[in-house]
């Protein structure tokens, strides 16, 4: 098992839901955290409770996004370990979209995964090590009504993820993509907390024991994949 204590890791859209929960079980799993988020508020109380460091930034923002590697390198002298978090999505029927809204949800679920990446790649490759997790969705793999913004930009995301864990495995860098179902958090402005919910949804703890889990794999082990929803979600 691949011990985390002292690795540094970065999570994006760390300020509540999924990205909340990963960074704070990452944090009680021995490593340190780099909390990114737009939202200072939430970002400094997260930052006390894992006493780690809280990087306000942009991921659709390339300078922000290389602000934020340089300050981690800064910091803490390493990174081990980058999980792409930040996500958004809305939905209605495609004539009802404007093409703002699909600039928004393909700059943070596909632009902001990119830019990451591409700015700690040449890390891990001269590093030869290092672990990208990226929480992308069901619907990568699976088509609705209504999501055809949302899942195009998950479908997308998925692709390059796909085409980047192969540039890099022979360096030893490690893609994992975890798609989760129906996650009772945030998204799409909801509030977590309906008690209906918790018998139909995951927790944002749940996809963050999935994180754990796929950085915990020994050396020579790497999940490519894993899909994960609440049972009583239909697949």
């Amino acid at each position: 098992m691949n011990d985390l204590t002292n690795q540094v890791a970065i999570v994006t859209g760390a300020s509540r839901g999924i990205g909340k929960a990963t960074a704070l079980l990452l944090a009680m799993q021995g490593a340190s955290v780099v909390a990114v988020s737009r939202s200072t508020d939430e970002l400094e109380e997260l930052a006390h409770k894992t006493r780690g460091l809280a990087i306000t930034a942009d991921v659709c923002d390339e300078i922000d996004v290389q602000n934020v590697v340089a300050e981690t390198l800064r910091h803490y002298g390493r990174l081990d370990i980058l999980v792409c978090n930040a996500g958004v999505g809305s939905f209605s029927p495609l004539e009802e979209f404007e093409s703002a809204e699909w600039d928004r949800i393909f700059d943070v679920n596909v632009k902001g995964t990119f830019l990451m990446c591409k700015a700690i790649v040449p890390l891990f490759k001269e590093q030869r090590r290092g672990h990208i997790v990226a929480i992308a969705s069901d619907v990568a793999k699976r088509t609705f009504p209504n999501g055809t913004v949302y899942g195009a930009s998950k479908s997308a995301q998925d692709a390059m993820l796909g085409s980047l864990r192969k540039e890099v495995r022979p360096f030893g860098i490690k893609v994992s993509t975890i798609y989760p179902g129906l996650v009772d958090t945030y998204f799409n402005d909801r509030q977590p907390g309906n008690p209906e919910l918790e018998k139909t949804h995951l927790k944002p703890s749940d996809i963050a024991q999935a994180v754990r889990y796929v950085l915990e794999a020994p050396a020579h082990v790497v999940v490519d994949e894993l899909m994960i929803h609440p049972i009583t979600q239909e697949w």
